[in-house]
């Protein structure tokens, strides 16, 4: 009778922790090389980001786009906060975006994000693993 009661209180904290999880959500930082200000920016919308502030994350990434169009980090970035803010169709355009700015980013290429968007897809290959190009 001992065991069956250890043997519950197992069942049940087993099954309470295999609910449903919160997806993590881990904005890209920016790659070697690029501009400070532009570095500092872009952490600021991740600072954001993991605060879950989608909005201003967005608009943050808006301003690090400006000041640099192709950082396929940040057009990945914004794509997940405009996917918080159920922006669906606009967060598309910047994966998309991000894959083609940075054909060898796995992160970017494997993120279930951008998988889910993978039928719209227009690119070459499906990930920089891919040995045969379509």
């Amino acid at each position: 009778m001992k065991h069956l009661g250890w043997m519950v209180m197992v069942l049940i904290t087993v099954v309470g922790c295999a609910g449903p999880r919160k997806a993590e959500i881990r904005p890209l930082h920016a790659p070697t090389g690029t501009a400070e200000a532009v570095s500092r920016q872009l952490e600021q919308g991740n600072q954001l980001l993991l605060k879950e502030d989608w909005a201003e994350a967005r608009d943050t990434y808006l301003a690090t786009i400006r000041a640099e169009e192709t950082l396929a980090e940040a057009h990945y970035n914004l794509a997940l906060a405009l996917d918080k803010l159920g922006e669906k169709a606009e967060a598309r355009k910047h994966y998309v975006a991000a894959a083609n700015l940075a054909p060898g980013n796995k992160v970017i290429w494997d993120a279930p994000p951008l998988r889910k968007y993978d039928s719209e897809l227009t690119l070459g290959k499906k990930s920089w693993m891919d040995a045969n190009p379509k």
